[in-house]
This record gives structure tokens, C-alpha cells and sequence, in this order.
């Protein structure tokens, strides 16, 4: 792919759009992220919270109707716009947490759980984006937002015990559901002005279906691969915890603090090779290169995945890889997707995205009965592989002049 070898700087406008765009993402993720060091011990006070079954179900269902209603929610934001399906989607999630912050009893959490992933705006939030910024800077957006997502889970980590001792589990639901009333009013009044629906003279109306999405083969790859990141994240996870108390002797408790530095030293060392690339149309090799830093990490991790130095450091190395690819692959589906469909095609994305969120736990957990953390990081390995030999044969898109309105104002 050719670039200007000194492109136009993002403008202000655009990076308002990242940032508070970033932000809304921030403000509903801190909410459920907040949950997840403490509902555990918490569930056994709520009545049927000592079946281990019902509380994985709590803490899935969630992910379940996220899974479910992505793509709905998609086609809505398409056909309707990106900021109405983004505020009945944020009060779906206030209202669900809510409804779990008054639960006495293990069921009603999973009602309340089940009603937050009801608020699936990820799609509609990432074609608004899309909307808002010109491709060149399309990736740097999409940054944003994840840098959004990791700042956000770092500060759950450290948080959330603190919290829990203060308002108790029920108080952080209600926080969570007054963190989504914020986040409308950031979508109101701080995000700009979304572009009105286009409709496409003389366009092949299949072009904006749903069918269509999901026969594009270069959208399949990028589908394929988100699947396989959060797959591997997931799985990885079921065992490093466990890792790092065993090689390093770290309680639970203080895991944050390897956490912590190592995503916000991520999010540093990943900045350089983004701009880079963007700046010299490199791309492609960009991308290719994370997915080979992703294998090595899990080759590394399997051959010196008992020392603790080593953990830390491929740990750093998998969040640098990570956040470069969670930042490309849902710029690559906007340039990729039929222009009518954007948001239709990031729904399916954040399908593929929640169901590897979904596989990744179950594999994990069952590789990692039959095999140990060792067979867990080989799976990962082999898996990446596989998806680097489908992204082999990827077309980048070029970027096409798009978000005229906020092409000026540079900064």
C-alpha cells in the first residue's frame, strides 16, 4: 500500500472523537471490570452463590448476550445511527446493573448480568469512529479506544478490593450503572456530530447485507483473527495467574502489580511501530510482524513458562503484540466493509470477538486439566500459526478519502 510519506496529522476534531469515544468504551468496561477480582468471593452471601455453576453462569451471561446481539445492534446502528443504537444500548447496561445491584440471590445477578450484555454498542462505537476519522488515521482511533480498554482494567485491578470493601459488591453494580448514565452524556454532548446515513444511488442493495458481510472473504481473515486473539488471551489467562504464584511466589492480590506496569509499558512500546507504520504505508508487514510476535511469545512461554523474569517479560512482549493487533484488525473491517454495512461488519467482528472471549475460557480450562499450563501455551502457539498462514494471503485496503468534515483543524 502507497502513502504521502508526510500524511495529514490527525485533527482536532478527530482526536475529540478518539478520545471521548475511547472514553465511553472506558466508563462501561471500568464498570464490569470491576466485578470480576471480587464477585467470586462475594457470591457465596447471595442465595444459591455456592454453585460454582451459576456463578460461571453470572459472569458469562454477559458475554452470551453481547455474543448474541452484536450483529442486531449493528444492522440498527447502520439503518438508524451509530449514537441512537449507542444510548438505548447504555441504558440497557445501567438498567441491568442496577437490577443486579438490589440482587439477594445468585439468579438475579444473571438476569442483571444478562441484561448488561443486552447493551451490545461496541459495534455502533467503532462505526462512529470509523465515521468520525479518515483512514489514514483510522488505526490510531481504533488505539485509542483499546488503550482505553487496558488503562481501564489495569485500574480495576488495583481498585476494585478497595471498592468492595467500602460499598460492597451490590454498591459497585450501582456504580457501574451510573458510569453508563455518564457515558450518555459524553455521547450527547462531547462526541461530534455523526455524518447522516448515506444511501448509495444505483448501489447493489446485497452490498449492504448482512450476507454480504459475511461472504467477503477478506472480512472472514480479519474475522478469523480476531476470533483466534481473544481465543489465545483468554486461554492464556486461565494459567498465568497460577504461573506467577508458582514461579514467583506473588499472591492473587498482588498480581496488579505486575500487571499494571507491564500495560502501560505496553501501550508506550507500541506507539513507535504504529505511527511508522502508518506513516510509510507499512501496514501490512505491521500486522504479519505482530502475529509473529504472538507466536513467539507462546513458544516462549511453553519452553520457560516456570521463571518468573521470563513470564513478565513475554508478558510485556504479548501486550505490545496484542494492542497493535486489537487496534488494526477493527480499522482493517472498516475499510474492508461495504460502505452502507460498516457497522453491520464490525457486529459481526464483535461476534467473532466475544465468541473466542467464550472459547478461550473453555479451552483453557480443559487443556489445562489434561496437559498443564504447557499444553495451553503449545495450543496457542499452533493456533497463531494457523492464522498467520490465513493472514499471509490478506489484501490491506487502501485508505479512501472519508470524514471530510473533519479533515481540518490539524494539529
Amino acid at each position: 500500500m502507497q502513502s504521502d510519506p508526510r500524511p495529514a496529522r490527525m485533527s482536532r476534531l478527530e482526536i475529540r472523537a478518539g478520545l471521548a469515544l475511547g472514553g465511553i468504551f472506558g466508563l462501561r468496561m471500568l464498570g464490569l471490570f470491576l466485578i470480576l477480582p471480587v464477585f467470586a468471593v462475594h457470591a457465596p452471601k447471595l442465595a444459591g452463590g455456592e454453585d460454582l455453576a451459576l456463578v460461571g453462569l453470572a459472569l458469562g451471561a454477559y458475554g452470551l448476550t453481547q455474543a448474541l446481539l452484536q450483529i442486531p445492534w449493528g444492522v440498527a446502528a447502520d439503518r438508524y445511527g451509530r449514537k441512537r443504537v449507542i444510548v438505548v444500548g447504555l441504558l440497557l447496561f445501567a438498567l441491568g446493573s442496577f437490577v443486579a445491584a438490589t440482587a439477594t440471590d445468585i439468579r438475579t445477578v444473571i438476569l442483571g448480568r444478562a441484561i448488561q450484555g443486552a447493551g451490545a454498542i461496541a459495534a455502533a462505537v467503532m462505526a462512529l469512529a470509523a465515521d468520525l476519522t479518515r483512514e489514514e488515521h483510522r488505526t490510531k482511533t481504533m488505539a485509542m479506544i483499546g488503550a482505553s480498554l487496558g488503562l481501564v482494567f489495569a485500574l480495576s485491578l488495583v481498585a476494585a478490593p478497595a471498592l468492595y470493601a467500602w460499598v460492597g459488591l451490590g454498591g459497585i453494580f450501582a456504580l457501574t450503572g451510573v458510569l453508563a448514565l455518564a457515558a450518555i452524556g459524553v455521547t450527547a454532548k462531547v462526541v461530534p456530530p455523526e455524518p447522516p446515513i448515506v444511501t448509495h444511488a444505483g448501489a447493489d442493495l446485497s452490498d449492504a447485507s448482512l450476507a454480504a458481510v459475511l461472504r467477503d472473504r477478506e472480512l472472514l481473515r480479519l474475522n478469523v483473527g480476531v476470533f483466534v486473539l481473544q481465543l489465545v488471551q483468554m486461554s492464556m489467562f486461565v494459567v498465568v495467574p497460577g504461573a506467577l504464584v508458582a514461579a514467583g511466589g506473588l499472591a492473587v492480590g498482588e498480581h496488579w502489580k505486575v500487571y499494571l506496569p507491564v500495560v502501560l509499558a505496553s501501550f508506550v512500546l507500541m506507539i513507535p511501530p504504529l505511527l511508522a507504520a502508518e506513516r510509510h504505508g507499512r501496514a501490512r508487514r505491521l500486522f504479519l510482524g505482530s502475529i509473529a510476535l504472538l507466536f513467539a511469545v507462546f513458544v516462549g512461554l511453553a519452553a520457560w513458562g516456570s521463571h518468573f523474569v521470563a513470564i513478565i517479560a513475554l508478558l510485556l512482549a504479548f501486550f505490545v503484540a496484542f494492542n497493535l493487533l486489537e487496534a488494526a484488525i477493527p480499522s482493517l473491517v472498516s475499510r474492508a466493509a461495504p460502505p452502507a454495512a460498516k457497522a453491520t461488519a464490525l457486529g459481526v467482528y464483535n461476534t467473532m470477538l466475544a465468541l473466542g472471549l467464550f472459547a478461550g475460557g473453555a479451552a483453557g480450562g480443559w487443556l489445562a486439566k489434561h496437559f498443564g499450563p504447557a499444553g495451553v501455551f503449545v495450543f496457542d502457539a499452533v493456533l497463531v500459526a494457523l492464522w498467520a498462514l490465513v493472514a499471509r494471503a490478506m489484501k490491506i485496503p487502501a485508505p479512501r478519502a472519508g470524514a471530510a468534515n473533519l479533515a481540518g483543524e490539524e494539529v
